[in-house]
């Protein structure tokens, strides 16, 4: 019999896959717990139109991380943070990625998660670092952060 998985089953198939199984396995567990349905020409357009609106709106949610992209790599671009520091360049204490994320967002008024920043230690010296922010899973910007003495 073959049914389309509503949810992920272990060992059987993701949600939204079509699969064969078993007749009994199917009605006497996947159906009965809710898990798949009757794979029916009526479910199976429905599924093929979720999958085509969903296809639509990752390319949307692309579509406007390339926009900010261009945004946060253009020329003048840059997150203007102060520290303290010593003689040497060398900063008492560090910049991490949540003061770099409420920066981005005080001086632009762009959100963008801490966690998407790839910062793997703390910037812990005065100048130019470029920190790469993932804003979607095809799309990687590199934004500017200059620290300066306070």
């Amino acid at each position: 019999m073959k049914v389309i998985f509503l949810s992920d089953v272990k060992g059987q198939g993701k949600k939204g896959e079509v699969k064969e199984v078993s007749s009994g396995y199917a009605q006497n567990f996947l159906i009965k717990k809710g898990l798949a349905k009757e794979a029916t020409a009526a479910g199976l357009s429905e599924l093929k139109a979720k999958q085509k609106a969903r296809e639509r709106e990752e390319a949307e949610l692309k579509a406007e991380a390339e926009e900010l992209k261009k945004a946060i790599e253009s020329e003048s671009f840059e997150v203007l943070l102060k520290a303290k520091s010593g003689e040497d360049g060398r900063l008492f204490g560090s910049i991490t990625s949540k003061q770099i994320a409420e920066g981005l967002k005080k001086e632009h008024k762009l959100k963008v998660d801490r966690r998407k920043m790839d910062l793997p230690q703390p910037i812990r010296a005065l100048g130019y670092t470029r920190v790469p922010i993932k804003l979607h899973s095809e799309v990687t910007a590199v934004l500017k952060v200059h620290v300066v003495n306070e």
